[in-house]
């Protein structure tokens, strides 16, 4: 079975060559050589390495120098800024980059709650006409989200990690499947994939996070698992579980078929993002 994790994050140590804007909970460095010998452990094919806003904001330059250094092994993605007035430009630049996969938008940013409002709408066209998915991060703003859908049926968009907002440590919110039903209308949307990341950080139980799953049933049914893409978002989650925890809950589950895990854990990712790895 391919494996690709819909997200992880690679950074180096914060230096005056590449200084961080803030700091990321986590490790002090997590490198791209870290993280393929993390994967490579657990026999993850490939990732989507999702450029860390909290570090680089908008400079993708080290997502861009990990993917030459591991060529195969990773998709590109990087925030774009709404507000930018070339935001369009930004994106037609980033589509021709080597080894790109999509662009995001950072919705709990301080970036505008008008569904109307022309910057977003202004990316979410350019990410359609480059044929680039757009990743909103968007939790707490999914009536929101859920207008830009309607507003771009043309769009490609991924919901960010449930569109539910997820702990960096222990302990997990009261109840993290709170706002589910609001997630839950955007599979009415045919334009609208998911991402299933970090799922296991909001579990209130140990390994294998058995609590969890009715709650994904639920996504599993209202989206299609074609419109559903496992991952970590390593290294967000390492206050919470390993990244062997992380694949192996979904790997060892017996809540899903094999065909099922297969389209979760790969295949619906090839078919939203047009990208697989190639293992050197």
């Amino acid at each position: 079975m391919l494996t690709i994790d819909a997200q992880v994050h690679a950074y180096e140590r914060n230096h005056p060559g590449r200084p961080w804007a803030a700091v990321l909970h986590g490790p002090a460095e997590v490198t791209g050589d870290q993280m393929v010998a993390a994967m490579d452990a657990v026999g993850v094919d490939g990732a989507l390495l999702v450029s860390p806003f909290t570090m680089y904001r908008y400079d993708a330059s080290y997502a861009i120098e990990v993917r030459a250094r591991h060529p195969g092994r990773f998709g590109l993605i990087k925030p774009v800024d709404p507000s930018d007035p070339a935001a369009a430009e930004t994106v037609a630049d980033w589509a021709a980059t080597p080894g790109t996969v999509g662009i995001r938008i950072m919705m709990t940013r301080g970036v505008s709650e008008d569904p109307a409002d022309p910057g977003i709408n202004r990316v979410l066209a350019a990410g359609a006409r480059h044929g680039l998915p757009v990743n909103i991060l968007c939790w707490g703003r999914l009536e929101q989200a859920r207008a830009l859908a309607a507003r771009n049926p043309d769009t490609a968009i991924v919901i960010d990690h449930l569109g539910l907002q997820q702990p960096f440590e222990p302990p997990p919110p009261a109840q993290p499947f709170h706002d589910l039903p609001d997630v839950l209308k955007l599979a009415g949307h045919r334009n609208v994939a998911i991402k299933i990341t970090g799922a296991c950080t909001l579990s209130r139980e140990a390994f294998p996070y058995k609590d969890i799953w009715d709650p994904l049933a639920r996504i599993f049914d209202a989206f299609g698992i074609d419109r559903c893409m496992w991952g970590t978002d390593w290294t967000r989650a390492v206050g919470l579980l390993t990244y062997k925890q992380g694949v192996d809950a979904f790997r060892g589950t017996d809540r899903l078929s094999e065909s099922d895990k297969s389209t979760l854990m790969g295949g619906a990712l090839q078919r939203v993002y047009k990208w697989s790895p190639k293992r050197a």
